[in-house]
């Protein structure tokens, strides 16, 4: 794990457990990143409660909840897919508080509009559902870490 992820998944874990609340995660082009990044932190399972590996278009549909007329309307990597990612990790765990991404990591699969390095992110909770996109510099390893940093800095400012 990065060095700046320790930190911040540690502030995430104190985060959510001054609340009470508990985490789940799903993720498509970060494979289970944001997941593994706090599971490495000790103590975790006070505040995490599962984590979706969605990386198919099915999986996101037959595990989430997501309805392919959304997924053919927008794209797998649209800030609509996340949202709906993100609405579905909550429907189908325990947790009150869910983080999704879904991009293109690279090096290939980039069209017109959504180049390689595009991610978009969903954080859920109490009803309300914020999305973000971004495209990321770098090859498929770097897409993939500054996807895990900002979906955990995200969820950091969404859930104070």
């Amino acid at each position: 794990m990065s060095n700046a992820l320790v930190p911040l998944s540690t502030a995430v874990g104190l985060a959510l457990q001054a609340k009470g609340l508990l985490l789940a995660t799903a993720e498509s082009c970060t494979g289970g990143g944001v997941a593994q990044a706090v599971t490495d932190i000790s103590g975790s399972s006070a505040w995490f409660e599962r984590g979706f590996v969605t990386y198919s278009n099915g999986a996101k549909s037959s595990m989430l909840g997501v309805p392919a007329e959304l997924i053919a309307a927008h794209g797998a990597v649209s800030e609509e897919v996340a949202a709906a990612m993100a609405q579905g990790t909550l429907a189908h765990s325990e947790a009150q508080v869910a983080v999704s991404t879904t991009g293109i990591a690279g090096p290939t699969g980039g069209v017109p509009g959504k180049p390689v390095g595009t991610v978009c992110f969903g954080w859920a909770m109490d009803g309300r559902v914020q999305t973000e996109r971004r495209v990321f510099a770098g090859d498929r390893q770097a897409v993939r870490e500054q996807a895990v940093l900002h979906a955990l800095q995200g969820l950091l400012r969404f859930i104070q």
